[in-house]
């Protein structure tokens, strides 16, 4: 739940409406109970009022008159009851009694007769049924009346179950509203997610390279997050394309003087000269070499950056086929070729497939071949040659800066010159754009070299 918005505020909701709900479904079953046992009171009362209005003292003894009969005072156990009870000097239990009793007898507190007022009195008949019992003592006008207790009493299952299936109701009710509840809660949190989830698609586009901007209109609560954030983006590609310049007039600005003492020194061939002109070819390479990678480093923090592999190779192969023709080297590209792109620059791409064609040529006896395919978010491109090939125990060396091809190659064949510095390059190239290259045997008998970069989505 801590990595979970979308749970956070789900079970966060969720705890809110059970507590609620369970809180309201306490108060209403609460509620409802008052009311009904008050209203189970008022009905006792009111048969008390009719009791007592109909009772008359005659010949020593209570006497009914005419009152609303309720059938159920009629019928045995019928858990509605009434009974008179005499007080004074000669107390006796149950005189009279409603036929509901039967031969039974309400047991009431002695001293209940004490008390002035209504009672309300919990007991219990012959067969152990709770009974609601509402008690009052009368004084009879009659000269010879004793006080007379009179009792109606009820059975508490008369409102129990009515009560219990109130309850039984209002919990499947709240069950219902809550399951309502969650589903409403879980649409609402699934639309207004939803533009947090277009969100960081648009954001993995922009770090795949396939848009340098974040499109489209989101919520006021995320539109002005997105407006920084491609202001940023503006900002960065700004500064990268500063930065590109700013190499670019830094190389320009050495190598112009660098060429003229180099041509100053090719006219000497003094002692002197030819250490200018080592020193100078030494302060090209470095400067070549610092130049291709502050090039890729920048391009790496740019965003939005895509550049098909097809063309660039295309290109390569007609210009190194042309470079080559006075050997009549053959360089092919194997078909399968995927649509895919280089997440990064053309001139980088061009710069490390470059230097791996030139080298392939400078060794190949008849053939270089070309193969492009994907493996999960990576771009592999194998290069291979029919030359002598490398042997095993040289293939890391020859990624060192200032090594030679022909220093490593089994065989040195009419060694090929160069500055040692081109495979130092695609190999600083291919790890700044978190790739790599390695060599080994070629299909065709010599070298093979494989070069993994990240691919734009």
């Amino acid at each position: 739940m801590k990595g979970s918005l979308r749970w956070r505020l789900l079970v966060g909701t969720l705890a809110w409406v059970a507590i609620t709900l369970a809180v309201a479904g306490w108060g209403l079953a609460a509620l409802f109970r008052e009311h009904v046992m008050a209203q189970w009171r008022a009905q006792l009362v009111q048969q008390l009022d009719q009791l007592s209005g109909a009772l008359d003292w005659v010949d020593g003894e209570p006497r009914l008159g005419a009152m609303a009969g309720d059938a159920r005072l009629s019928t045995p156990l019928s858990g509605w009851y009434w009974q008179i009870d005499r007080l004074g000097a000669q107390p006796q239990a149950a005189i009279a009694r409603s036929r509901s009793l039967w031969d039974q007898s309400l047991a009431l507190p002695a001293a209940l007769g004490k008390t002035t007022g209504d009672k309300v009195l919990h007991l219990s008949d012959a067969q152990g049924h709770a009974l609601l019992a509402v008690a009052r003592t009368l004084e009879l006008p009659d000269a010879d009346a004793p006080p007379l207790l009179v009792t109606v009493a009820g059975d508490e299952a008369l409102v129990a179950q009515p009560i219990a299936r109130f309850a039984h109701l209002l919990w499947i009710t709240l069950a219902i509203l809550a399951t309502g509840l969650l589903l409403a809660v879980a649409l609402q949190l699934q639309l207004a997610l939803r533009p947090l989830a277009l969100l960081r698609q648009r954001l993995a586009a922009v770090r795949a390279g396939a848009s340098g901007q974040l499109p489209g209109q989101f919520p006021q609560e995320l539109q002005p997050l997105v407006a920084e954030f491609n202001h940023v983006l503006a900002e960065n590609a700004e500064m990268v394309q500063r930065a590109r310049a700013q190499a670019g007039n830094l190389a320009h600005a050495v190598n112009t003087p660098l060429a003229i003492i180099a041509n100053a020194a090719e006219q000497d061939d003094s002692a002197l000269a030819l250490l200018v002109r080592e020193q100078v070819q030494s302060a090209r390479r470095q400067v070549d070499w610092h130049l291709a990678r502050a090039r890729a480093t920048a391009a790496v923090r740019a965003t939005g950056l895509a550049t098909p592999v097809l063309a660039p190779l295309q290109a390569l192969l007609r210009t190194m086929q042309r470079l080559y023709a006075g050997r009549g080297l053959r360089f092919e590209l194997a078909d399968g070729v995927p649509p895919a792109q280089f997440r990064g620059e053309a001139q980088d791409l061009y710069e490390m497939l470059g230097n791996l064609l030139d080298n392939a040529g400078k060794w190949a006896r008849s053939c270089v071949r070309v193969a492009v395919h994907c493996e999960g978010a990576q771009l592999v491109f194998t290069i291979d040659d029919d030359g002598p090939g490398i042997p095993e125990a040289e293939r890391q060396r020859m990624f060192e800066r200032g090594v030679q091809l022909g220093d490593v190659r089994s065989d040195t064949q009419g060694a090929r010159g160069g500055a040692g510095l081109g495979l130092d390059i695609v190999r600083s190239l291919a790890q700044t754009y978190g790739g790599e290259v390695h060599a080994g045997i070629a299909p065709l008998g010599g070298l093979r070299m494989c070069l993994s970069l990240p691919a734009s989505t």
